[in-house]
Formats: C-alpha cells, structure tokens, sequence
C-alpha cells in the first residue's frame, strides 16, 4: 500500500506540478494508519526525495536559478524546524483541521490558474516550457540575464522563504505552490525555471527538517518512507510522460476538485464527524 499511495502521490506531483504533495499526509494517516506526527515527517521525506528526482533532472537542463534557490533555502531551512517544533504542541485534530484549511487554499489556486492561465497550467503540469514572466516584481533581471539583488530583493525571497519552510514542517508538505507563485512574483521568473528551482528548494527545505527531527532522536520508518519513495517515483516519472497527451487545465481542475474532497474528509475527521457512519463502515 505504502508503494501504492506513493505512486499516486507521484503521478499528482507529475501531472499537476504543484498540489500533488497535499496527497501525501492524509493516505499515510487515514490509508496507513499512521498518527499524524509520524505521518507529518513521513510525508516531508518523502516529498523532499522525490523532489530530488526532478530537481537533478532540471539541473541537468540548466533550468534552476541558483542564487534565489539558495536564500530562499536557506530561510526555509530555519523555518522547517520551527514548523515542526511547534506542530508537536498542537492537538492532533487541530493539526488536521489547519492541514484541511491549507488544501482547500492549494485547490482554489490551481483551479484559478485552470481558468485564469490555461497554457500557463500546462506549463506547470508539463515542467518544462516558455512560460510568462511575471509583472510587478521585486527583483528584476539585467540586460545580460543576470538577476538584480537588491536589499529589498533578498528580504522578500528571504521572508517568503521562511513562511514556506514554516507551512513544510508543520504540515509535511513541499510548499511548491507557495513558491513557484512567489519566485515568479518576485524575481520575473519564467515558469519553467519557478518549477525548477522550487523543486530544488523543496527538497533542501525537507531533508532539513527531517534531519532536525533525526537529531533529536525521532524514529523514521526507513522501509516505509523507502517504498512511499520508491513509488513516488514511478509516479512521477508517468506523469511526465502522461502529462505531454493531457489538457493541463482539465488536470488542474480535476486535481483541484480532488484535493477538495480530500480537505472536506479531513475537517470532518478533525470535528470528530464520521463521514462514513450512514453507511456503517
């Protein structure tokens, strides 16, 4: 099972680009039944390695902006802990509840992406691509392709950094819808580089708080997360190749609609309502 959900967690991550992470948390607590702690950290390896996958491969295709990529980190590996830390002292079904929250708010920007920027969707789907560079950005590029750091600049991809690296460890998600929108807002970064480089972010974001959490002495089940993995990288790599034949904003949709439902179980799980009791399952 544990391959399975892994599989599809990657076959999201490949077709939507973004969203697919939010999966992750609830198939490994109500799929595996795992406590919502473990599956928190759980679910941050895996999405960090499987992130891994796609930041080498867009590495290679000299698609990732190193400079942002590495101050953006850099806050978001402080931030991870923090998340994490504070997660400990929350109730489990407040934990759920705020995890809900924070899908519905992916699922409403991949469906307005869906409408608003249909090839912009397919871009994002697909990896790769020309993409639209962003308007009112806080750093811009110079006429040589270089990008303008500023104080100002580094603050926002600094702050923003941190809030993304915050959300990872709290709720054990990759952030990569976070920060795909603010690395084009920012910095006037064309879409297949946002995509690139947040994969890159995500995973250094994730092993950083995974290794905290090692540190002081957490039990991470290896084989699990091995075959969460394992699987989310089969997933990934046919949603690639699934991904070049499928109408991005459909998938965007349809994702969205998905992750919907998903949320609505888990705040009703979180208000300790049985959405299965009228059934008797």
């Amino acid at each position: 099972m544990a391959i399975i959900f892994g599989i599809l967690v990657g076959l999201a991550l490949g077709l939507t680009g973004g969203g697919g992470s939010a999966f992750a948390l609830p198939l490994l607590i109500y799929g595996l039944g795992m406590a919502t702690k473990d599956a928190v950290v759980v679910s941050l390896a895996a999405v960090a390695l499987t992130s891994a996958f796609g930041a080498v491969t867009a590495w290679r295709a000299g698609l990732v902006e190193w400079r942002p990529g590495i101050i953006f980190s850099f806050t978001g590996i402080l931030g991870a802990p923090l998340g994490l830390a504070m997660g400990k002292n929350i109730p489990e079904s407040y934990l759920i509840m705020g995890f809900a929250v924070l899908a519905l708010l992916v699922a409403a920007a991949m469906w307005g992406k869906a409408v608003r920027s249909p090839a912009e969707s397919a871009v994002v789907r697909a990896g790769i691509g020309l993409g639209v560079e962003g308007s009112g950005a806080v750093c811009s590029y110079s006429p040589d392709g270089m990008l303008r750091f500023t104080a100002r600049c580094s603050f926002m991809l600094a702050l923003v950094g941190l809030g993304t690296g915050f959300l990872a460890g709290l709720f054990g998600v990759g952030g990569g819808f976070i920060i795909v929108s603010a690395l084009m807002f920012i910095t006037q970064m064309r879409i297949h580089q946002a995509v690139a480089t947040s994969l890159f972010v995500i995973t250094l974001i994730g092993l950083a708080g995974v290794g905290s959490e090692l540190v002081q002495g957490r039990a991470l089940p290896w084989q699990l997360t091995g075959l969460f993995v394992a699987g989310g990288l089969v997933g990934m790599g046919a949603g690639r190749l699934l991904a070049r034949r499928m109408a991005g904003p459909t998938l965007q949709k349809l994702f969205a609609v998905a992750i919907v439902v998903m949320a609505l179980f888990m705040l009703a799980a979180g208000l300790g309502i049985n959405p299965f009791a009228a059934t008797g399952t």
